[in-house]
């Protein structure tokens, strides 16, 4: 027999509770069912929920303490709203629960959440991706900790790149973050922002450097809650995305034909005169 009960599994972002897409309040708002963790959801997401709601406090509860609230809605038709911190797609555990509810026949939808990293770059006021800087944002957590880490999924190895990292649930063991990040090949000096509690009253965030982390990080007595940015990009100054340079075009812009040659000119300078005729990278 197939229920007419839906799980949604929402997005809460990173801790202010005005960060909430659009969509995640109003699912939170029709709920029968609205499942939170004190432990990392602001109460305030707690607003939307209607007068009459059952409001489920999961901080304490296995996944086998959640069961019986999705048995129910199930059996009765009901909708949840599981509520996720930051973005349920980044260390949301909800693999497992998205199994379950399967096994249930529940229908499941996924709201996607701002996640903390692009919290803490909006907060410092930094683009993670600066042309010719960084390209690419690299999204891990320390080996060694509680989960163990798939084989190849080193920090040292992730820092050969050179790029953007953001590290999660590593504070506690900042001074062996640190080392794995030199180890790598990120440089002393590489530009480096700790953040703790992003967007949450309480909210400390620290500009620091590669080779002062551990320090930043024992000063302020952090140990969880906290995330790491690093990478070059973070300094980054004087470069230029082509996007909005005149010399590129797309569908709904021409290029103007003096800039365009300018930006041919650069891209064969950059590959050493290889740069394809008329492409611009």
């Amino acid at each position: 027999m197939t229920s007419d009960g839906t799980v949604w599994f929402v997005g809460a972002g990173p801790g202010a509770a005005d960060l909430l897409t659009l969509r995640a309040a109003r699912v939170i708002a029709e709920a029968d069912i609205v499942i939170w963790a004190a432990s990392l959801v602001h109460a305030d997401v707690l607003d939307h929920a209607r007068p009459g709601a059952e409001i489920v406090d999961s901080s304490q509860l296995p996944i086998e303490g959640v069961l019986p609230l999705y048995q129910r809605a199930a059996e009765q038709g009901l909708t949840v709203a599981r509520i996720h911190s930051g973005d349920p797609a980044l260390w949301g555990a909800v693999q497992e629960q998205l199994d379950v509810c399967r096994a249930l026949d529940l229908a499941v939808e996924i709201v996607p959440g701002v996640s903390s990293f692009t919290a803490v770059a909006a907060i410092v006021g930094r683009e993670l991706t600066v042309p010719e800087v960084a390209q690419s944002v690299i999204l891990t957590r320390l080996e060694g900790g509680k989960t163990p880490m798939p084989p190849g999924e080193r920090v040292r190895d992730f820092a050969r790149h050179g790029t953007t990292m953001a590290l999660f649930l590593s504070a506690a063991r900042s001074g062996q973050v640190q080392a794995e990040l030199l180890a790598g090949g990120y440089p002393e000096d590489t530009p480096a922002v700790v953040a703790y509690q992003a967007t949450w009253p309480d909210e400390l965030v620290v500009r620091c450097t590669v080779g002062t982390l551990e320090e930043t990080v024992k000063q302020h007595k952090l140990w969880k809650h906290t995330l790491f940015l690093v990478g070059p990009a973070l300094a980054a100054e004087g470069t230029r995305s082509h996007l909005y340079h005149p010399g590129h075009f797309h569908t709904f812009r021409r290029a103007e034909p003096a800039a365009r040659a300018e930006l041919r000119r650069q891209a064969s300078a950059r590959t050493g005169g290889t740069a394809t005729p008329g492409h611009t990278p």
